[in-house]
């Protein structure tokens, strides 16, 4: 801690984030690095935010991957880019009958927010209206806030998707602009904050997050941190590397559960008021340790990251319940919730117990 004579090292990073501060450079490299941290104390540290902006709550988020594959840029995390042998299925658009089907299950499911992706660039203006309309489809229907992952976005695309109600637009940074082309050369660091700026200009919220693990420093992790403070994103992802077969860049060995958990710190720690979800890798990287990541973290996924599967829905609501935290749902699965009083129907079948909740896709 850079300054050894505080009286609690813990107690003043909490200080700070509850006074909207962010900690000090050196402060944040100890986060991540220092020998002497007791991972639990941090931990406390950082709920102290994450209960005063968002109580006990867990936000849930589902991802659809409304476009596989078929990418031309050359990623290296991401078994969809040009580059990836990754055996994976590759399709078009899905049609806006299937994302509304699978929109349904997930408002049932209890998600707060659906969030669409597309693989590519970024789509042409002629695209850009096409999701419009799907965005419109969705929220007419639904009530659940829309996110869309739909790559590089200019002024002009932006603005039709704002107008047509998309709540978020997600386009991580995933690393320091100064490791960016160790991952990517394709496009820059700059054209990814360039998309974030043409998003919050015509008034979508920004959700904006990195990967952990891809042989970044913890100097790479501390400059993403506050670059998203100083961008005023509300909603950061922390992902971990899924090491996929075929996918060039590789897990750089450095995740254990603890490192994990001290990045998830250090992002609530410098953002207080922020969204942070705990994204991709949960699951693997966190393993035995992973309810402890809902003290920094009030937001999770559910089900699966685009080509690789997550834990079940049953499996988290369970988590989250067992640690003492609750689902903040949306009003269809409340109100579906408390009318069968304790149970759950599922169209088309029997009733489960609240213990369970309806996977998206199931019959």
């Amino acid at each position: 801690m850079s300054d050894p004579s505080a009286r609690d090292p813990y107690a003043d990073l909490a200080e700070r984030a509850l006074r909207d501060e962010p900690p000090r450079h050196d402060d944040a490299l100890w986060i991540l690095d220092g020998e002497d941290v007791a991972l639990l104390p941090l931990l406390q540290a950082a709920f102290a935010p994450r209960e005063r902006h968002f109580g006990r709550g867990v936000m849930v988020h589902i991802l659809n991957n409304i476009q596989n594959g078929l990418c031309p840029e050359d990623c290296g995390y991401c078994s969809q880019s040009r580059d990836s042998t990754a055996a994976i299925r590759k399709y078009p658009v899905k049609s806006d009958d299937e994302i509304l089907r699978e929109a349904e299950a997930a408002a049932r499911a209890g998600a707060s927010r659906y969030c669409m992706v597309l693989s590519g660039r970024g789509p042409t203006l002629a695209g850009a209206r096409r999701l419009a309309d799907t965005i419109r489809r969705v929220k007419a229907a639904y009530p659940i806030e829309v996110c869309l992952s739909v790559g590089l976005l200019g002024e002009e695309h932006a603005r039709i998707l704002a107008d047509a109600g998309l709540d978020r637009l997600n386009h991580n940074l995933n690393t320091s602009a100064s490791h960016y082309a160790e991952i990517c050369s394709t496009h820059t660091h700059a054209d990814r904050v360039a998309t974030l700026t043409a998003a919050k200009k015509c008034g979508i919220e920004t959700c904006s997050g990195l990967i952990v693990g891809m042989g970044e420093t913890s100097r790479d992790l501390v400059e993403v941190a506050f670059q998203l403070r100083e961008l005023e994103v509300p909603s950061i992802p922390v992902n971990y590397l899924i090491p996929i077969d075929g996918n060039p860049v590789v897990e750089d060995g450095s995740l254990t559960p603890e490192r994990c958990l001290r990045a998830l710190c250090l992002m609530r720690l410098v953002n207080p008021r922020a969204e942070i979800r705990v994204a991709a890798g949960r699951e693997g990287h966190l393993r035995s340790l992973e309810a402890l990541a809902l003290w920094p973290a009030n937001s999770l996924f559910v089900e699966g990251y685009l080509t690789t599967r997550g834990d079940s829905i049953e499996k988290t609501y369970r988590m989250i319940r067992d640690a003492g935290f609750r689902v903040e749902g949306n009003p269809v699965y409340e109100a579906e919730a408390a009318a069968r009083d304790g149970a759950f129907q599922v169209p088309g079948g029997g009733e489960l117990l609240r213990d369970e909740v309806r996977r998206p896709g199931a019959g």
